[in-house]
């Protein structure tokens, strides 16, 4: 299993997904709540590789997230530049408009939530 994170200063996004790229879980927690949230994970699924994004406060996540797993997991950074903008598209994929909204270009759609989880499953991907 591969875990997906998108670190961010107030909340990130968190996915873990197979390697036949099934995901098991995806959610947006508080930035305080993010480690205990991975130990957690790590417990519960098989993870063997990290992957997180390299932009916002990326070096300090490494260094917390090194010190806080177990020496097995392997953590590797990736380039998460336009990450946010194929979230918005794909949580679009995910849950189809409804209603009027259907009506409005997917461009001008802005999602009803924080899309971090999202972008830790594009990340993964």
């Amino acid at each position: 299993m591969i875990l997906g994170f998108d670190p961010g200063k107030d909340k990130c996004g968190i996915a873990v997904m197979s390697r036949d790229k099934n995901v098991s879980y995806h959610e947006v927690v508080k930035s305080d709540e993010a480690i205990s949230t991975i130990q957690s994970l790590c417990k519960q699924f098989p993870v063997q590789l990290l992957v997180m994004g390299d932009q916002t406060t990326s070096k300090s996540w490494k260094q917390k997230l090194t010190q806080s797993l177990s020496p097995f997991i392997k953590i590797v950074q990736i380039d998460e530049r336009y990450s946010s903008l194929e979230a918005r598209t794909r949580y679009w994929q995910m849950y189809p408009p409804e209603g009027l909204s259907r009506l409005i270009p997917q461009g001008m759609r802005i999602p009803p939530r924080p899309v971090d989880d999202i972008v830790a499953i594009v990340l993964i991907e």
